[in-house]
Formats: C-alpha cells, sequence, structure tokens
C-alpha cells in the first residue's frame, strides 16, 4: 500500500470532534478530509497574509504610540 499521507494524533474539542463527524456523515468527505481541507484553507491565508507583508516591507514603519498621538491631535479619539 502506498499512501502519501501521514497519521498523526490530533486532540479535538468533543464538540468539534462531533461536529466533523456529523458533517463527514452529511457528506461525501471524511473527517481526515475535512481537517486536511482546514489545514489547507488556513495556509492558504497565510500565504496571502506573509505575501502582502512582503509587498509592504518598504514602507515607513509607525510608532503606535505616534498613530495615537495622532489620532488624539485631530480629534479622533
Amino acid at each position: 500500500m502506498n499512501n502519501p499521507n501521514k497519521r498523526v494524533t490530533v486532540y479535538l474539542r468533543p464538540e468539534y470532534h462531533r461536529a466533523l463527524r456529523v458533517k463527514s456523515a452529511e457528506t461525501e468527505y471524511s473527517v481526515s478530509d475535512l481537517v486536511n481541507s482546514a489545514v489547507k484553507h488556513a495556509l492558504a491565508e497565510d500565504a496571502v497574509d506573509l505575501e502582502a507583508f512582503e509587498k509592504r516591507s518598504g514602507e515607513k514603519r509607525l510608532a503606535f504610540e505616534d498613530v495615537v498621538k495622532a489620532l488624539k491631535r485631530d480629534g479622533k479619539i
């Protein structure tokens, strides 16, 4: 048997596990498929964030204190 997937142990909250089992039973997807999909989605979001950080890496950095002072000075807070 040539299975490219890795077996792992994941501890889920009981309510999450139950929800996954119910969703699995109501769809054509296994619990593993659902978990893999969620992980893939989370990693894709991270990739988008990292790309945005890279694009903005050349921008001037602002100190939080300066931003708050400017908001106060401008009457916005």
